[in-house]
């Protein structure tokens, strides 16, 4: 028999009915208030567990339960050709930011219609026919261009381009940006365009928009296209765990907080799952990044918090074991959710420094387990690891409102170990090295 996702996933099969319409703007979550977007992620959690789909790659450990046996591969939508070409760039009249450029480019059509992504980029000074490395920063749900994201990063030394990927400006507020005449889809999301053809779907466009800014930028005369650098923030996430593996060119993506595997269970309002399987399934179908994460081969960076509301540990973990490429875990005990905190970890710009300028590597986690109580990792280091600690929790059931602690750990040359407390159902391991960068184990629990 055959499953309501696995229906829906080839998003070019015949029959296969696509997505589009728009996503209502408000805060994510404001106090204790949950934004819909935040209900239709856990629609699909609740709506679409079990449903997952079975396919030929990404074979994985029969040992953990926590590790995808198999992961179907979708064929991609988009014409990499196509978007590998740089977009053509238009002015952006009025948009004025210290040390910024604002401009428009050429998106894809959205309903036969031209469209135009609003963005801002900046680069500082360097020697004439140097060129520098780059970054593309996309933004999470309520979002649209940071000029001081982008600020952030050119002080760093690097040439970076923020973008809006739902048919907005720079300006508004959270949630309430101001829409121009060449939007593509509102975004953020999509839940509710299930009904629509791919092509005009936010998440074909917001992925479009990321492959096109790195074209764009890449284009630029003071960038070495050969050393971009790719990062999204929650839905951005999502957004640049797809185009991971869609487009091979950025030579690291880090997500923050967002991934994968968003229908697994876990305590995102799941009551209001009933009645909507069919349009759950078909988005995660196409959407999901499950289905691209296995073509993704350049080394990722992972950054997300233990508590995230959004995208738990579980879901984190199959996406990061999914993506053959390199890895490095960057978990905090807890993490806060939110543009300012998602952009703020330096070990993004750490692991930018050593894949796009050379500089040292952050811990490469080597191996982990447990020996009866005692847990253990080893790790090969950049820089001198000067600290180590188990953080675990003891608390069963959803991972949002778990509460977690930590202890330090025995610190040894390439190998950490702790004993585990008594009555841990979870736990990892951070180190910390001699510049306060923070990398993780994966997370075990039992």
């Amino acid at each position: 028999m055959v499953s309501v996702l696995e229906k829906y996933c080839d998003c070019r099969a015949p029959g296969a009915t696509p997505l589009v319409q728009p996503v209502p703007s408000k805060h994510w979550r404001t106090s204790r208030q949950w934004h819909p977007a935040v209900v239709a992620l856990a629609v699909l959690g609740a709506a679409v567990a079990g449903a997952r789909a079975a396919g030929e790659d990404a074979k994985a450990s029969e040992e953990d339960p926590m590790t995808p046996k198999t992961v179907r591969r979708v064929a991609p939508p988009w014409d990499m050709a196509v978007l590998a070409r740089p977009p053509q760039v238009h002015a952006a009249p009025g948009f004025e930011a210290e040390g910024m450029r604002s401009l428009f480019y050429e998106g894809l059509p959205y309903k036969g219609k031209p469209t135009r992504i609003f963005a801002w980029y900046g680069a500082p000074k360097r020697p004439a026919g140097e060129k520098m490395p780059a970054m593309v920063l996309v933004h999470g749900g309520g979002g649209t261009a940071f000029d001081d994201w982008v600020r952030l990063w050119t002080g760093r030394g690097y040439a970076a381009l923020s973008m809006d990927t739902c048919g907005c400006t720079a300006g508004g507020t959270h949630g309430q940006r101001p829409r121009h005449d060449f939007g593509g889809p509102p975004g953020w999301g999509g839940f509710d365009q299930t009904a629509d053809p791919a092509a005009d779907q936010w998440m074909y466009h917001a992925v479009a928009d990321t492959i096109l800014a790195v074209s764009l930028i890449g284009s630029f005369d003071e960038v070495d296209r050969d050393r971009i650098g790719l990062t999204g923030i929650s839905w951005g996430g999502i957004v640049v765990c797809i185009a991971a593996g869609v487009d091979p060119r950025p030579k690291f993506v880090a997500p923050v907080y967002g991934c994968g595997f968003l229908d697994e269970p876990e305590s995102l309002a799941a009551g209001f799952a009933a009645g909507q399987p069919e349009a759950a399934a078909k988005w995660l179908g196409l959407w999901d990044p499950r289905h691209y994460l296995a073509r993704a081969k350049m080394p990722m960076l992972w950054v997300s918090g233990t508590n995230d509301f959004a995208f738990p540990l579980p879901a984190l973990k199959k996406s990061y074991r999914t993506a053959p490429g390199e890895r490095v875990l960057s978990v905090r005990a807890p993490m806060d959710h939110g543009q300012e905190q998602g952009a703020a970890p330096e070990e993004i710009r750490a692991m930018a420094d050593h894949l796009l300028r050379g500089g040292p590597p952050l811990a490469r986690v080597t191996g982990q387990g447990l020996d009866g109580r005692a847990a253990w990792a080893t790790f090969r280091a950049g820089r001198p690891v000067v600290k180590a600690r188990l953080e675990y929790t003891c608390d069963a059931g959803p991972w949002q409102p778990r509460k977690w602690q930590s202890v330090p750990a025995d610190l040894a040359a390439g190998k950490v170990a702790a004993a585990l407390p008594q009555g841990a159902t979870a736990w990892f391991f951070t180190l910390t090295d001699d510049a306060g960068l923070v990398v993780s184990t994966e997370h075990a629990a039992r």
